[in-house]
């Protein structure tokens, strides 16, 4: 009887191994295996890739229709500068730039004076890229689309020698003016916050930081997704604070804010309204910081520009409200006021307010256009360092002028339903495109995933409109001819 029930034990223990053994093949082994590629080599546990067809959905997005739309034909006087006129581009002013904190910067003697001149005797090819971006801004865009001399200029900012380093006068936040061996010019805003991070939320709108890859989305956003070409080229780069910033500058009071950390980093400050201290010195590892350069736009003395104040812009105080939040009705009373009583500037406001609204950017008090276009050109989309502060919340009050205006242009509007199709998805076109740039990843994927969320908003909005007032009504066709073969007005 005991040897019985020995052997009837014995075969449990065994049945009970074999089922462990089984176990752990099953929960263990076997995924191992299937995350394995081929030739035993490690494989990604990952989602299997899209189709070859989905693998570059941007340069799908740019064969559709709506990305090739020609403009109008250009006469001269829709050009920011003529060539063949005598106007004359001096480097040498990028070594006393406007704002500059009183720093001369640049590294050559005063014994050059040479001076660019357009007039066409010179090949525009042997012009340095930020001039060719100059050359070509015109009273509907800043570039054309896919322009070889954009994607030149991008690398510059991210290559060229940086020759002489100044504070940029005015603002809230520590912002340096950069000169590179070539005289172009850059705003360069270092990093002050991880991708991670959120804005805190006791933070007012106005005291939030300035995000330098906020500054780099938005150059992507506006340029390749939206379609609209109205911010200045952004690139990431990484900089060396002792060489390419201490040294090189001649700003006395920027040079005196430097100073080692007790980690051994090298540290600076600056001066500025908010955050310029030591405490909030920015710090390199050991001394390699990254920033966002935006390029210079033309020389007022050249290209003047009109500065307009926001009819939606905020009361910039702890407590009071501007009148557009208390008023519903208060896009009645801006349709009734220069410039937004005639022409295309209320669209303009539209499409930047969408495009705000994307990004999470509530600091947009003022706005720019070119003297010289008058009335009928596009908004300069300046300053968008305060977007993608939050990706956990969406400011519903940015799109305000939208909800009381009801007025969207229909080249923008079959934009944003394009881009809400899974084939043409928002956020992975952003992804896609910010890619390129030399500090990626640019954005946070919660960030990317929001502005999905958002783009439905702005869609619902549109909708809204549409059914209280009507399609034509809400919906500005643009659109010289069929969409197919199709022409803007813009």
């Amino acid at each position: 009887m005991k040897m019985l029930l020995v052997r009837k034990f014995r075969v449990l223990i065994l049945m009970v191994f074999l089922v462990a053994c089984t176990m752990h093949i099953m929960i263990d082994l076997l995924p191992r295996l299937e995350r394995r590629g081929p030739e035993g080599r490690p494989g990604c546990s990952c989602p299997p890739p899209p189709p070859a067809s989905n693998a570059a959905p941007l340069a799908a997005l740019f064969e559709h229709p709506l990305y090739r739309a020609a403009l109008p034909p250009l006469a001269d006087g829709d050009l920011l500068f003529n060539v063949n006129s005598d106007i004359r581009f001096n480097p040498r002013a990028a070594e006393q730039p406007e704002g500059g904190g009183g720093a001369r910067g640049g590294a050559r003697g005063d014994d050059h004076h040479e001076e660019f001149l357009p007039t066409g005797e010179t090949s525009i090819d042997s012009y340095p890229n930020w001039l060719k971006f100059h050359i070509g801004i015109n009273r509907y865009e800043l570039y054309s689309r896919h322009n070889p001399a954009i994607e030149a200029l991008l690398q510059d900012l991210v290559s060229q020698k940086i020759t002489s380093v100044a504070m940029k006068s005015g603002g809230t936040q520590l912002k340096l003016i950069m000169t590179f061996q070539n005289y172009g010019q850059a705003l360069f805003k270092p990093m002050k916050q991880t991708r991670e991070q959120e804005t805190p939320p006791d933070f007012f709108y106005f005291s939030d930081y300035e995000r330098h890859n906020a500054e780099i989305a938005a150059f992507h956003l506006d340029r390749q997704i939206l379609d609209f070409r109205r911010v200045p080229p952004v690139a990431g780069r990484l900089v060396n604070m002792t060489r390419e910033i201490r040294d090189v500058t001649r700003d006395k009071k920027l040079w005196r804010t430097f100073f080692i950390s007790p980690a051994n980093n090298i540290c600076f400050y600056g001066e500025c309204s908010y955050y310029c201290s030591t405490e909030h010195a920015l710090c390199g590892k050991p001394d390699q910081i990254e920033g966002s350069l935006a390029a210079f736009l033309p020389d007022l003395s050249l290209a003047k520009r009109k500065t307009w104040r926001n009819p939606w812009r905020r009361s910039y105080h702890k407590r009071k409200k501007a009148e557009w939040e208390v008023d519903p009705d208060y896009c009645e009373e801006v349709k009734q006021t220069p410039p937004y009583d005639s022409g295309t500037r209320i669209l303009d406001i539209m499409d930047m307010t969408v495009f705000d609204f994307l990004m999470g950017n509530m600091d947009r008090h003022h706005y720019e256009t070119f003297e010289k276009f008058g009335n009928e050109t596009f908004i300069i989309h300046l300053d968008n360092g305060r977007g993608f502060g939050k990706y956990s919340h969406d400011e519903l009050s940015i799109l305000v002028p939208l909800n009381q205006c009801c007025r969207i242009r229909k080249s923008t509007y079959l934009r944003l339903q394009l881009l809400a199709k899974e084939e043409y998805k928002l956020s992975l076109l952003m992804k896609e495109s910010l890619l390129k740039d030399k500090i990626a990843p640019i954005l946070y994927q919660p960030h990317l995933e929001a502005m999905d969320r958002r783009l439905r908003i702005v869609l619902k909005a549109v909708s809204d409109c549409i059914e209280k007032d009507g399609y034509d009504n809400v919906v500005e066709n643009d659109f010289n001819t069929d969409v197919n073969t199709v022409t803007t007005e813009r």
